[in-house]
């Protein structure tokens, strides 16, 4: 379990003594629960067939770092305590969009196609026009009998059209989100968009999709048919806007005062960082109210979790049930002077965290294996006995959830990729393609800049090891980030087995 900081412990005790299970709120919340007896369109008729395959649950945050997790009590007690934490779990892309359609096709950026958030190569509706919604998680697990639901935020640019009760394949139940916000949202519930405006009595949002959540447990757990649901809260994308219970807690919390923060010497940076200013100290002040509001409003998600598994337990599936917690992307908050933004090769943004509860996982373990966001939808489908597509690129996580030694064949590096909007733009982040191991980070430019981190004498990624590296393994790296973003389907798996380099000139501390 992760230790809480000292001087968070105080607003951390203004969380746990909420209530664990949220009643119904809302309209829409209403609604779904009064409909419990047939509204769902998935059958139930082969539900006692299928009694054996298991339900998933996956909660979907947006732009969680992995550190955030410590100040989440539901999350540790009944999530980290209960199950598998992975210590090297990486976005496909540091990018909501990018990373949101890896979960859902177990691709690479690359091969989805959906390369930024909008624009001609990104959102919803570059995902629809490439034909990815006739193939996804839901349309595979659909087709294996499951009931499926998404609650929450789909892909960037939903709703934004006049579509708005467009509904994607693959899915039994619906609640879209098609108007982002904490305390003003709207959401497509099956068809009819609902509007939610906190005037007399608070309306989160993060409570409304856990009262959607938990009614549909209950409806389908009543009918023995197996299910998954994508839950993906707003919570702690910014402005972070905390529920009005949870606004005095973590009164103390600063942000880490590590080297990183506001990095002083950037020189050995590429040229993108060191064009940006360091930060004055009201900025930083700033960013630590801004960093409090994002733990506040994760306390909303906090509260979900416990809530969703006091359902799973009155309902008699929780030990039947797999709970995957992660989020979308990381966020840059003042380290390396990257402030309030996604979308960089470095730890806090690439790096997210991964929580897995469920059948067969050790309470308590540890995972350092390498492992990606194109993994979870075949690892979803071989749970529940689902064909995987050939053009899936990621692998199922069963080899390293079993508790044993991590396979000889299991991936040495994973990648990471970055497109740009403006490539010409020498004043913007390139484009850029990382690889992520578990002792190193190697970063290869749409410039021709480079960056290489040893991680383990090095963790802040301080210093720049690209202009004092053999060149020689540089260019093995290269070639290696060239390969994987050509890859597709079990070529990247056999790439991404192969041994790094050891050559003249890597750190020793580096290695493996």
């Amino acid at each position: 379990m992760s230790v809480i900081p000292t001087n968070v412990r105080r607003g951390l005790d203004l969380a746990v003594s909420r209530r664990a299970l949220l009643g119904s709120l809302g309209k829409g919340a209403v609604g779904l629960a009064a409909a419990a007896n047939g509204l769902g369109r998935g059958g139930s008729a082969a539900a006692q067939s299928r009694a054996s395959q298991p339900n998933i649950i996956l909660i979907l945050t947006d732009d969680m770092r992995v550190a955030d997790l410590a100040f989440m009590p539901a999350v540790q007690s009944l999530l980290v305590e209960h199950g598998a934490t992975f210590t090297n779990f990486a976005a496909s892309s540091p990018g909501c969009a990018p990373a949101r359609a890896s979960i859902l096709r177990g691709q690479y950026p690359h091969n989805h196609g959906i390369l930024r958030g909008q624009g001609d190569i990104g959102g919803v509706d570059l995902f629809q026009s490439l034909g990815n919604e006739t193939s996804t998680v839901a349309t595979w697990l659909q087709d294996a009998g499951y009931r499926t639901a998404l609650i929450g935020k789909y892909l960037n640019g939903y709703g934004s059209s006049d579509a708005l009760t467009y509904i994607p394949p693959g899915w039994s139940e619906w609640a879209g989100v098609t108007t982002e916000g904490y305390s003003r949202f709207e959401i497509n519930e099956n068809g009819t968009p609902v509007r939610y405006k906190s005037k007399e009595k608070e309306e989160h949002s993060t409570d409304i999709l856990a009262a959607l959540a938990n009614a549909f447990i209950g409806e389908t757990a009543a009918t023995g048919q197996p299910f998954f649901i994508h839950l993906s809260p707003r919570a702690p994308h910014g402005p972070a806007e905390p529920a009005i219970r949870h606004l005095e807690a973590f009164p103390d919390a600063t942000l880490p005062r590590t080297e990183a923060l506001n990095e002083a010497d950037v020189s050995d940076k590429p040229t993108w960082v060191q064009l940006l200013p360091e930060l004055n100290e009201a900025q930083i002040a700033a960013l630590d109210g801004y960093y409090r509001a994002r733990l506040q409003t994760l306390l909303a998600v906090d509260e979900m979790v416990a809530g969703i598994v006091a359902e799973l337990e009155r309902s008699g599936i929780l030990e039947s049930t797999y709970i995957v917690f992660t989020s979308d992307n990381g966020y840059s908050l003042g380290e390396h002077r990257v402030a309030q933004e996604k979308g960089s090769p470095y730890e806090e943004a690439i790096m997210v965290p991964l929580v897995m509860r469920g059948p067969g996982i050790a309470p308590g373990a540890t995972i350092a294996a390498l492992t990606s966001q194109v993994d979870l939808a075949p690892t979803f489908a071989s749970w529940a006995g689902a064909a995987i597509p050939d053009f899936v690129d990621g692998r199922p996580l069963g080899p390293v959830l079993s508790g044993e030694a991590v396979p000889a064949d299991w991936r040495q590096a994973v990648l990471v990729e970055q497109f740009a909007n403006n490539p010409g733009r020498s004043d913007k982040q390139p484009a850029f393609e990382a690889l992520r191991t578990e002792r190193l980070t190697f970063v290869d430019y749409g410039s021709g800049e480079e960056e290489f981190y040893d991680l383990v004498a090095d963790p802040l990624q301080l210093q720049n090891l690209a202009a004092t590296a053999d060149p020689a393994l540089l260019d093995a790296l290269s070639e290696r980030a060239t390969m994987m973003k050509t890859c597709a389907g079990n070529t990247c798996r056999a790439i991404e087995s192969e041994p790094l380099p050891t050559l003249p000139g890597m750190p020793v501390s580096a290695t493996g």
